[in-house]
């Protein structure tokens, strides 16, 4: 996507601002489930920033597994959980926010530094018949082919355990080995009714 310089950068702005506010509600309310929507909205303006980096395939990958997916799942899960639980304050609450301070504001200056120490140069001469489909593609199946193995047997293993915390309340205490294979048998009554009516 070949835009002008002016529009790229009003595009920019508007995509920083509404990343930064989205971000800051993400933190700052008091809701969950706005929290949840808002960081929807997050991912919508990264997205954006993909597009104005011409990685369309990769804007898209941000709107469908993030977007799609991904806060869809936090949704559902704050919506299904629901746990309606009394505040209770907790008694070191103020260390607690200035450990909390220290940190962000020593990430917030070790992302500054990083920001300021990069070079963020970048050719003007793009590479011609060459999508970044084909390249995220060829990056994919050859440098990064083991983390990309690596990352869906995690994901695998991720949903297993998901599945196996899910039915563990529904299993039985004690399983003996006779009733395993069987079938509980049906009422003679019943069976003798289906008789009848067959014949």
């Amino acid at each position: 996507m070949n835009l002008a310089e002016g529009v790229q950068i009003v595009s920019f702005g508007i995509l920083a601002v509404m990343m930064i506010g989205a971000a800051l509600s993400v933190v700052l309310s008091s809701s969950i489930v706005y929290s949840a929507f808002m960081l929807g909205g997050v991912f919508i303006s990264i997205a954006g920033m993909y597009l104005l980096l011409n990685a369309d395939f990769v804007a898209a990958a941000q709107v469908l597994i993030y977007v799609g997916a991904v806060n869809v799942l936090i949704l559902f899960a704050i919506m299904l959980v629901n746990k309606r639980q009394d505040f209770a304050p907790f008694p070191s609450a103020g260390v607690r926010k200035v450990l909390t301070g220290v940190v962000s504001i020593g990430l917030f200056g070790l992302l500054s530094a990083m920001v300021l120490a990069t070079p963020w140069a970048y050719s003007t001469t793009p590479v011609a018949g060459e999508s970044s489909i084909v390249l995220i593609g060829e990056h994919f199946f050859s440098d990064f082919l083991l983390p990309f193995e690596l990352a869906s047997i995690l994901l695998l293993m991720a949903m297993v355990g998901a599945i196996i915390l899910a039915r563990r309340e529904y299993l039985p205490d004690q399983v003996s080995p006779s009733t395993v294979l069987t079938l509980p048998e049906r009422p003679r009554e019943l069976v003798s009714a289906g008789r009848e009516t067959q014949e």
